[in-house]
């Protein structure tokens, strides 16, 4: 990729770095473990982000 992004592209890799955390541990509890997966969870190299 290259170094000088534009603007738009940074602020959607911004996006979904910040949205790619696991389900806090807190909100497993308060739902009995329903929620332990996150769904928008992506890896680097596996699969592209939509754009």
């Amino acid at each position: 990729m290259a170094t000088h992004k534009p603007l738009g592209k940074k602020i959607r890799l911004n996006k979904e770095t910040k949205r790619n955390r696991r389900v806090p541990a807190w909100v497993m509890q308060r739902t009995a473990r329903r929620f332990v997966r996150h769904p928008k969870r992506h890896h680097w190299r596996k699969g592209r982000l939509k754009k």
